[in-house]
């Protein structure tokens, strides 16, 4: 289609020069035919083919070949679990470790209030207010018994429960 254009520009003398070339041998030259047009004499016959009667045929290096790309994609897997297993792992091991700081959080934060109950329930003036109240009185100086830093203490104490009085002073020290 590109040399139609110029095709048409050309002389009239030019075109039959061009025609008594193309023209075979011992034919005589028609000056009215027309030259013909490129690719004219190209035949193109389009036929229908039906394949579905073929069987295809075995073919065992193809069955080789897919077992060694479904084993290879299994090596590649292998690797990416194993490099990312630890990945995993650290991401796991860093929410077990938060957990357990909060958790630490949380056990000082009751100590811490555990604390503050031991000390309003030790106060001097709360102790001498259950004193009072379940009758309890400080005992009298031959109610206490001292224990002496001479000899053993279990030996103190043993003579304190078999012979009632003990081994060591009455009264305040």
């Amino acid at each position: 289609m590109a040399t139609l254009p110029a095709f048409l520009r050309r002389s009239d003398a030019r075109v039959y020069e061009d025609a008594a070339l193309v023209a075979p041998a011992g034919v005589e030259h028609d000056p009215f035919r027309l030259r013909p047009l490129p690719h004219e004499d190209v035949f193109f016959y389009c036929k229908r083919i039906d394949n579905s009667r073929l069987v295809r045929e075995h073919d065992d290096r193809a069955h080789g070949a897919c077992w060694s790309a479904i084993a290879g994609a299994a090596v590649v897997l292998v690797m990416l679990t194993g490099i990312s297993y630890f990945n995993v792992a650290n991401t796991v091991a860093g929410y077990k470790l938060e957990a357990l700081r909060a958790e630490e959080h949380k056990l000082v934060d009751e100590s811490r209030s555990l604390d503050l109950q031991a000390a309003e329930l030790t106060r001097p003036d709360r102790l001498a207010q259950l004193a009072t109240k379940r009758n309890l009185v400080k005992p009298s100086s031959g109610q206490v018994y001292h224990l002496g830093d001479s000899g053993d203490g279990l030996a103190s104490l043993a003579g304190l429960g078999a012979g009632g009085m003990g081994l060591g002073k009455t009264g305040p020290q």
